[in-house]
């Protein structure tokens, strides 16, 4: 029986290899692994809308001043966070012991210190401070 060298079962099995630098083909495979995993977490994140279509139903306006939603869909858990204890900016879950809602309305409207003003309606914004004032 005739050995063939590991030269040759490579060149068959993987014949892209020669055409490599030396570590690439590892840089190849982590970058497809990344590629990959990134596609699993964007499909994972998406949608999400499917409740707040079949939920319109009912009052449309006590919908569309849901402050906890807008809370949410304004970015306002970026800074603060998804349980209002702070991050990036103070923690909201006292808000209306230290701010009245017409204070807490005008920081949402006219922003304050690192804090800009936030695109909202003047409803979205009573919403805001009204659900924010009650948290005390």
């Amino acid at each position: 029986m005739e050995r063939v060298s590991n030269e040759f079962r490579i060149g068959i099995i993987m014949p892209y290899m020669y055409y490599l630098p030396e570590g690439a083909l590892q840089l190849k495979k982590k970058l497809l692994a990344l590629l990959m995993g990134t596609s699993l977490v964007l499909a994972a994140c998406g949608g999400g809308d499917d409740e707040a279509k079949d939920n319109t139903g009912g009052n449309e306006e006590t919908a569309s001043v849901d402050a906890e939603q807008i809370y949410n869909e304004k970015g306002c858990v970026a800074c603060h966070g998804g349980d209002l204890t702070g991050g990036v900016g103070p923690d909201l879950t006292a808000a209306g012991g230290h701010l009245s809602a017409d204070e807490i309305k005008d920081v949402i409207v006219n922003g304050r210190g690192s804090m800009a003003a936030q695109n909202v309606s003047d409803e979205e914004a009573d919403a805001l401070a009204d659900w924010l004032a009650a948290k005390k």
